[in-house]
């Protein structure tokens, strides 16, 4: 009966439970040990022999369990060896029966005289020594069980909290990668823009200062959650932005649900799939696209579902789902699907369809229960 010795600590509802469910099964036992004596044909007197002969037989063993249980823990306390523990229950056991038997004659001797109990001894010693290894078994048993149940839930509780903060690390590292592609892409364009018109880079740089702000902001938990208009207004920002680069090549189809602007989404979670189809759907082609980005209530699973979707020329999926080399793939989009693969406890789900020349489109479905 060996018990791993990292117990859990134990909370008074749970003892409360242990010892409640321990007299209840004393008491099924004493009743049971009632039933089998009794003769209900013989009359009532029989019935209360049984109880005395119960009552006088089992309120030692009964007694004596409720010590087995702190014996278990003290066993507990540090690791022993497979042979220590089978001694020491051995001895305990034999102790147990030791004692039941000692118990029993001392009561009945004060209540039949010296000769009575030295009689009742001599002929019960030998069933008391195996009733009592038996019953310690049984007892310790029970007791061990309700221990290893305990390890085995802190345990269980002990992974997944372990999961969970590894979960939350990843979600963080990958958090802190979507940031600095979208400060890097957006410093470049600027960069670009000042060659060609300072003025307006002036104006986009005070722009560009609130976009930081909404950065910074988001920056406060990797599972932090923001209002979907809060992100959309993030998202504006970034296309005018980008508009000042692109001008006329880049058209922009907003298909907004107005009831879904106080959903919530992770930050920084629209921005890179929008910053994908600009760089890799609008930007290459001389003519330009259009990106249309779509926000609908999904009302039968409580859900958002989000779409941004280019015309550009989109690529092979098999690349996409080979590994991170194909371009289209950008360490935004990459992140963003580990990111929830993560979050959201693996309810939130991340998709995209393309095609060679056929447009580049991602949906995006976050539970809001």
């Amino acid at each position: 009966m060996s018990i791993d010795p990292r117990l859990p600590p134990t909370s008074p509802a749970g003892e409360r439970r242990l010892w409640t469910a321990y007299v209840g099964a004393c008491a099924l036992a004493w009743l049971l040990y009632v039933l089998a004596g009794t003769e209900f044909q013989r009359g009532l007197w029989q019935l209360w022999e049984s109880v005395y002969q119960a009552s006088l037989s089992l309120w030692a063993p009964m007694v004596l369990g409720a010590f087995v249980y702190p014996w278990l823990r003290h066993l507990a306390s540090r690791p022993r060896s497979t042979v220590t523990l089978g001694a020491a229950h051995a001895v305990a056991a034999l102790l147990f029966g030791a004692l039941w038997q000692a118990g029993e004659s001392a009561l009945s001797w004060c209540l039949y005289g010296a000769m009575h109990a030295l009689a009742t001894f001599a002929q019960t010693v030998l069933w008391r020594a195996l009733w009592g290894v038996v019953v310690y078994a049984a007892i310790a048993a029970g007791f061990n069980g309700v221990l290893q149940g305990r390890r085995a839930r802190a345990s269980s509780l002990a992974a997944a909290e372990a999961e969970s903060a590894r979960a939350r690390a990843e979600l963080a590292a990958i958090s802190g990668k979507l940031n600095p592609h979208f400060l890097f892409n957006t410093l470049n364009t600027l960069i670009a823009l000042t060659r060609k018109d300072p003025r307006a880079a002036e104006e986009a740089l005070m722009r560009f200062s609130g976009m930081l702000r909404y950065v910074l902001d988001s920056k406060r938990g990797a599972s932090d959650r923001v209002a979907l208009a809060d992100e959309i207004a993030f998202v504006r920002d970034y296309l005018a932005l980008e508009s000042l680069r692109l001008g006329q090549r880049l058209r922009v189809d907003w298909q907004l649900d107005p009831e879904t602007l106080d959903d919530e989404i992770p930050a920084l979670s629209l921005q890179p799939l929008v910053e994908n189809s600009v760089l890799h759907g609008i930007a290459p082609s001389l003519r330009g696209g259009s990106i249309v980005i779509g926000s609908r209530r999904d009302a039968q699973e409580h859900g958002l579902a989000l779409h941004v979707e280019d015309d550009g020329p989109g690529c092979d999926p098999a690349r996409l789902e080979a590994g991170p080399d194909d371009p289209r793939r950008g360490i935004g989009l990459a992140a963003l699907r580990q990111r929830f693969a993560l979050d959201y406890d693996g309810r939130a789900r991340f998709r995209v369809r393309t095609a060679p020349d056929a447009g580049f489109r991602v949906d995006l479905w976050i539970p809001q229960t």
